[in-house]
């Protein structure tokens, strides 16, 4: 199995609804969000994917999330931005051939804290 991963960071605030303690008043975070890419074989070229349509792709959700309260993204405005929830949000924002092609999406990983991560793998 062959793998390749890249990093992308953002920047946004949030609360979490029914906390007890203080992550439920309003505060933020710098994100930084590891999205690993697995396959049995390297396509024509020698890649899983190529890592620049990749970052691109990461990107995109990342602009949408960056320096935004993410309460009042959807579906955030329904279900608490738990760093959990944040990743499977960028995983299933990911283009449907990044999870059911030849090459996959195996985990989204995220930091809220240099020390505090939540990972989601499909």
């Amino acid at each position: 199995m062959f793998e390749v991963t890249v990093e992308e960071t953002f920047a946004a605030a949030h609360q979490l609804r029914e906390y007890q303690g203080k992550c439920e008043k309003l505060h933020g975070h710098n994100y930084r969000v590891r999205m690993t890419v697995c396959a049995g074989e390297l396509d024509r070229v020698g890649l899983v994917v190529d890592f620049v349509e990749l970052k691109r792709e990461l990107r995109g959700v990342m602009e949408r999330l960056d320096h935004a309260f993410l309460n009042e993204i959807p579906p955030f405005d329904a279900i608490n931005p738990s760093a959990e929830n944040l990743a499977k949000y960028i995983y299933d924002q990911m283009p449907p051939a990044l999870k059911s092609g030849p090459a996959r999406i195996s985990a989204v990983k995220i930091w809220e804290t240099g020390t505090s991560t939540a990972t989601y793998r499909p």
